[in-house]
């Protein structure tokens, strides 16, 4: 008997295109860090939270035979939420980047922790005051400023799985990398965050 959870996600996808069923299995696997992801970038109900996850879920399932597997899977599903995510603050905001309302001490952990994990940025949260006060800075970053942060420090992406998830070159996702932790350093300012990336 094949236990599925033992299986790649490629060989979960090839079964898929078999059996539907093991579908669900992928959705398991992902879930809750598509979740997770979709209320880092975007200010959402519950509700709409799991509506996005829904549709992200139903269109990977639908253009699942368009899978290209030379991607990893994790950067093709993370490509169709983003775009979902992208979509949707269109559709509420009209192009104006959505501000995260909620907040909780998990979150606020794990960005400083992930921060702290980069070579350039090594401790220099560490010593900040407020995590409160760093979620707030990073949340008023515009969307595309604030995805990048949150797909390099919060999902652990590489520059190469970030280039498939954004569909731009690696160079550029370095750059709005780059663009992105500089924003935030003036943002944070205010905070009475200086220093960080000294």
């Amino acid at each position: 008997m094949v236990d599925y959870q033992e299986l790649s996600d490629e060989e979960l996808v090839k079964k898929s295109l078999d059996d539907r069923e093991v579908f669900y299995y992928l959705i398991k696997r992902y879930e809750s860090k598509l979740m997770r992801y979709i209320n880092r970038i975007a200010s959402v109900t519950h509700e709409e939270a799991e509506d996005l996850l829904q549709e992200i879920f139903i269109k990977a399932y639908r253009h699942l035979n368009g899978f290209d597997q030379r991607l990893k899977f994790s950067s093709w599903v993370y490509r169709i939420a983003h775009n979902e995510v992208i979509n949707f603050a269109k559709k509420r905001k009209r192009g104006t980047a959505l501000i995260h309302a909620s907040n909780n001490g998990d979150t606020d952990n794990m960005v400083l922790d992930n921060l702290a994990g980069e070579d350039d940025v090594h401790g220099n949260f560490v010593a900040m005051e407020s995590r409160e006060q760093v979620w707030q800075a990073l949340m008023e970053l515009p969307l595309k400023y604030r995805e990048v942060l949150v797909l390099k420090f919060f999902e652990n992406k590489s520059y190469r799985e970030m280039s498939d998830i954004l569909r731009k070159p690696e160079g550029t996702v370095a750059t709005l990398v780059n663009r992105a932790k500089k924003k935030f350093l003036k943002i944070a300012s205010k905070y009475q965050l200086e220093g960080i990336l000294q």
